[in-house]
């Protein structure tokens, strides 16, 4: 799985949205500064979650963006389904949609396999846990293995 510069702006934008107050919007500008994001790279993508229904916009001088349900209802799969589309895929197709013969029969289970480890971690974690610095305890178990720091 490759994490594209979309997909890491938008959760970024999305973990600001959900420390801010409740009643509170931010503008994109506030965002980008504060994450270090191309300004007009980030409009696009806070469309793009707005149109996907995870944040919601106001115009006008208190105008900006907060998120449209609470932070611990949205979880990082959810973002990045919404910039990027499916989380895994094999050449631009979804796994269960690809078929094998012979020796390479076996790669639609790996894949599925996958696809499920992808969706078990990122599925489960919400942009409230991720802004309260609050992993989940697998997810941090697997975090704090030295191997997977390294690249091989």
């Amino acid at each position: 799985m490759r994490i594209s510069a979309k997909a890491d702006y938008a959760v970024r934008a999305a973990l600001e949205l959900a420390v801010a107050a409740d009643d509170t919007s931010l503008k994109a500008e506030v965002i980008a500064a504060s994450q270090g994001v191309p300004h007009k790279f980030l409009e696009g993508i806070l469309g793009d979650l707005r149109r996907g229904g995870l944040v919601v916009s106001q115009r006008g001088g208190k105008g900006g963006y907060r998120l449209a349900r609470p932070a611990d209802e949205i979880t990082i799969a959810d973002v990045i389904r919404v910039v990027d589309g499916p989380l895994v895929s094999v050449r631009g197709v979804r796994p269960p949609e690809l078929s094998y013969r012979g020796p390479a029969e076996s790669l639609l289970p790996l894949w599925i396999a996958v696809r499920a480890n992808v969706r078990k971690i990122l599925g489960e974690v919400t942009l409230a846990e991720v802004a309260a610095a609050e992993l989940p305890e697998g997810v941090l178990d697997l975090a704090e293995d030295p191997e997977a720091w390294t690249n091989p």
